[in-house]
């Protein structure tokens, strides 16, 4: 690399796993080829976007589950799972099915507060108990308990002809260690590293404090300010696993069509970019869509990935699979290897 800096260790992708609402098994069954796909390229993870009430994948553990039977090496992960959607204790029991299936590639990814549009649906989720259910870190806590094998319940032994576990079933010992919290505040990176998780940063963050100069250099400015905070509350210090994912779209073999269709996707959201949106203060970063070196060199600039030795990209929601590949492809034989990246045989 030609600034100081870290080389890419760890190439990963980010997928939404959209689907047609009247014919959702083509869909799913490209996501999956796409996980193929990136292990064929030598990437070293696969990350898999929730989403409920929507046109994209709503059951990543399932999906997930059929890719550790179709592949031997990459990592599988989620990037996030809403907890507040989720039972704790039974989402332990699914995700460590999972993780014995993938032989330890399993790395699921959390983050906190209520469901979104919890108003619309609450009556559906938690008929009964929408106002007392937690949404906060504790939930986080029971899960990482719960993934760690400590105790339910007070019993175990045999009861008639049946044997109990006192503890989650089945137990996979090493799922605590690739546990994964999407924070985009210093509060959680901070609590994140303070309970021995690992950062997933994306391309949004929360402004909590406006930053000079221009904007890119206010978000990759925040985003350093949460990995430098979540490495100094973590027990492993600068050797805590952080993962960026920002949005980058290669267009080393892209045709002029394709060329056309990614300025314009990113064209449409670079407003959002200029200003912090919404009482959140939710501040996005721009998509970076150019060839390969190009995209190297704004990201070797870039203050927060400098920090950082492993990247999930996130792909664009609405792209064609032909678009995928090609974007899959370029970034594994060109992106990757500027950024010092060895594609894993």
């Amino acid at each position: 690399m030609d600034v100081d800096g870290r080389p890419l260790k760890r190439l990963g992708f980010l997928t939404i796993g959209l689907f047609d609402e009247d014919d959702p098994g083509p869909g799913h069954e490209t996501t999956l080829r796409m996980v193929e796909l990136g292990e064929q390229l030598g990437y070293d993870s696969a990350w898999v976007r929730h989403r409920h009430l929507q046109y994209g994948v709503a059951s990543p553990v399932a999906l997930l589950a059929a890719a550790t039977q179709r592949t031997r090496r990459i990592e599988l992960g989620t990037a996030v799972t809403p907890l507040g959607w989720e039972n704790p204790l039974r989402l332990a029991e699914d995700w460590a099915t999972v993780d014995i299936l993938s032989h330890g590639r399993f790395n699921p990814g959390v983050s906190t507060g209520p469901p979104m549009h919890f108003d619309r649906v609450r009556g559906a989720l938690y008929p009964d108990t929408a106002d007392a259910e937690e949404f906060g870190y504790e939930r986080v806590r029971r899960l990482l308990d719960h993934i760690a094998g400590e105790p339910v319940t007070g019993f175990h032994g045999t009861e008639g002809i049946e044997s109990y576990s006192d503890r989650v079933q089945p137990h996979s010992p090493g799922l605590r260690q690739r546990m994964w919290y999407g924070g985009g505040s210093l509060r959680s990176a901070r609590w994140a590293g303070e309970n021995a998780m690992n950062l997933l940063t994306s391309s949004v963050v929360k402004a909590e404090e406006p930053q000079q100069g221009s904007v890119s250099g206010d978000f990759a400015a925040i985003q350093l300010s949460h990995i430098r905070a979540f490495r100094a509350a973590h027990p492993a210090g600068e050797a805590a696993r952080v993962s960026q994912g920002l949005v980058v779209i290669p267009t080393d073999s892209a045709d002029s069509g394709q060329r056309g269709k990614y300025e314009e996707y990113a064209a449409r959201r670079l407003p959002r970019t200029a200003q912090p949106q919404g009482p959140a203060r939710l501040l996005f970063a721009p998509d970076l869509v150019g060839p390969s070196e190009w995209i190297a060199e704004r990201l070797r600039a870039h203050a927060a990935f400098r920090e950082v030795d492993e990247v999930a990209f996130a792909l664009p929601f609405d792209f064609e699979q032909a678009d995928y590949e090609q974007i899959l492809t370029d970034i594994s034989g060109r992106l990757g290897p500027a950024l010092g990246w060895t594609a894993t045989p």
